[in-house]
C-alpha cells in the first residue's frame, strides 16, 4: 500500500503533541487555547445565531420584520 510522506509526518507530529500531555484532552485543549490567546490574531465565531432560519425555509417571520415571505408567488 502507498504511503503519503507528508501525511505520515503529520501523524507523527501529532502523536508526538498528544503523548506530551499524556493523551489528556483537557490538558491539550487548554495548550491551543493558550496558543490561540499568546498569537494575536482575531479569533471569530462562525456558529449560527439562534433564531435564524435558513434561506430556503420560507419563513421570513423568523428573520427580521423587513424580511420578505417567499415561500408564496403572487399571481
Amino acid at each position: 500500500m502507498w504511503k503519503d510522506e507528508i501525511v505520515e509526518e503529520i501523524h507523527q507530529i501529532r502523536e508526538a503533541y498528544a503523548k506530551s500531555f499524556d493523551y489528556d484532552l483537557d490538558a491539550i485543549f487548554a495548550d491551543l487555547r493558550k496558543k490561540q490567546a499568546e498569537s494575536g490574531r482575531e479569533v471569530v465565531n462562525l456558529s449560527r445565531k439562534p433564531g435564524l432560519t435558513t434561506r430556503w425555509s420560507g419563513r421570513a417571520r423568523d428573520v427580521g420584520e423587513d424580511a420578505k415571505d417567499t415561500s408564496r408567488r403572487s399571481t
